[in-house]
């Protein structure tokens, strides 16, 4: 995997640097934090969140400093001197525990804990929410389309529709939720994904008849080939041209790949187009679909008995549609050793103190049954109650449980392998299975529960009392 960006520290929001160098001047640029990485509400409606962008967020860290030139533009912006030195030898020396890329995950678990320094702590805030939210997002979204799509093929066709360079992090994120492929060039080589793509209504136009456009693209790839088939009439001139080209191919050794549909009525054409293809003898040839495609069009196309091999999703799966962004936040909850708790008017906006981990409980199916949050000393628990309303509880005295978040980076150095997407998503497929269906569907899943162990409650209730008492 090849890093994108270069001079890394300057990828934050200008206020990070500002509160840095306050940071720096009234002393504290040594004292300590631990800050958590979580959301808060599910995206597109849904029952969970395919956790992306790890791997990149890691690579990126490691590479994180000021160069002369960023200096010299944080100067100009009003930076003094002193600190710029400070920056000028800077480097990101914290440890990084995390929950495993592709893991499934849920509101309000700290997926990601950072203890370090204070100022190496915000300075890489933007940037991790930067690529988590935005990575964990289209993994999901893939995610979803794969669930309705099962075993057929699924390509990225979203680049040109992508928000400028995000593009080629949705690309990685598409691989890791289920995509098998992406028309993504620079994606497919920067983290060896592969790689597929047709031809456009362009290339038919640019001849004089339908039928020499086909009869020229195949004879240049005679073993890859998919005709788009809708540039004129898909029934009456796009398939049967392509049945044409089919049999031109067997004569020669070869066989079409397929055909792609791209407008129109995409359940009644792929079953017409299968009759028309099984009728001479072309069963083989494959009928793939694309044309603003999501979750909730394939699953219909399935109802309506669609005779689809395969999709091609693009604009709904990298811009994550209908869900603008996750709402990642990036919260202090311990500082120089001593535990933090933002209050909030709205009680699910606060936080949760202490440095913690999550600890998932597992039924005696194998299923996912509960998450835990606990201390870090904590090892397990029996019960757990509702991080906001602690008259709710469950016990989990017959579960088997795992830890999820493990030490990935330490004093600037990544500590796990380097995996490819498709390597990312193998796992996803085993944790997917996992969660039970009930928290999958599309319409009003069920909420996964996740709560707290007594000792975090206690915590934060003393600490609430503490500051009630301050208040008054």
């Amino acid at each position: 995997m090849r890093t994108l960006t270069q001079n890394t520290g300057l990828y934050t929001d200008f206020y990070e640097l500002t509160m840095a160098q306050a940071y720096f001047y009234s002393g504290k640029q040594n004292e300590t934090s631990t800050f958590d990485y979580f959301f808060r509400t599910n995206p597109y409606k849904g029952g969970y969140v395919v956790f992306a962008g790890l791997q990149d967020l890691l690579s990126i860290l490691s590479n994180f400093s000021y160069s002369e030139e960023n200096l010299a533009f944080l100067k100009q912006a009003g930076l003094k001197d002193e600190f710029l030195t400070y920056l000028k030898g800077f480097s990101f020396q914290g440890k990084i525990y995390s929950m495993r890329e592709g893991e499934i995950a849920f509101p309000y678990e700290p997926i990601i804990r950072v203890e370090g320094k204070m100022i190496e702590c915000l300075l890489i805030e933007t940037i991790l929410l930067n690529y988590l939210n935005f990575q964990s997002l289209i993994a999901t979204k893939a995610c979803r389309i794969r669930s309705v799509i099962g075993d057929k093929t699924f390509a990225d066709f979203g680049l040109r529709r992508a928000q400028g360079l995000g593009g080629i992090h949705a690309s990685r994120a598409a691989i890791i939720g289920g995509a098998n492929s992406t028309s993504n060039t620079y994606a497919a080589f920067n983290y060896g994904i592969p790689v597929s793509g047709t031809q456009a209504h362009a290339w038919v136009q640019s001849f004089d008849k339908e039928i020499d456009a086909f009869r020229q693209y195949a004879e240049i790839n005679p073993d890859t080939t998919v005709l788009l088939v809708d540039t004129y009439n898909t029934l009456k001139s796009g398939i049967p041209n392509a049945i044409l080209i089919a049999k031109e191919l067997e004569k020669k050794g070869h066989k079409l790949v397929g055909i792609r549909l791209d407008s129109g009525d995409l359940a009644y054409l792929s079953k017409k187009g299968r009759e028309m293809l099984d009728n001479a003898d072309l069963s083989y040839v494959q009928i793939f679909a694309s044309n603003q495609l999501n979750e909730y069009v394939i699953k219909s196309l399935n109802e309506q008995g669609a005779r689809i091999d395969g999709y091609g999703v693009g604009t709904e799966l990298v811009t994550g549609n209908d869900t603008g962004a996750l709402d990642g936040v990036y919260k202090l909850v311990e500082n120089n050793d001593k535990p933090c708790l933002k209050v909030s008017e709205n009680v699910e906006k606060m936080t949760l103190p202490g440095r913690k981990k999550v600890v998932r409980y597992i039924d005696k199916d194998g299923m996912f049954f509960r998450d835990a949050i606990l201390l870090v000393e904590e090892e397990k628990t029996d019960q757990i109650y509702h991080p906001f309303h602690s008259h709710k509880s469950t016990d989990l005295k017959d579960c088997s449980y795992e830890v999820l978040n493990q030490l990935v980076m330490d004093n600037g150095a990544i500590l796990i392998e380097e995996q490819t997407p498709s390597e990312i998503n193998a796992y996803l497929k085993k944790r997917f299975a996992q969660l039970p269906d009930e928290h999958k569907r599309f319409i009003s899943p069920h909420i996964y529960k996740v709560g707290v162990s007594e000792k975090v409650l206690n915590l934060k209730n003393e600490m609430l009392k503490g500051i009630h008492n301050k208040m008054n």
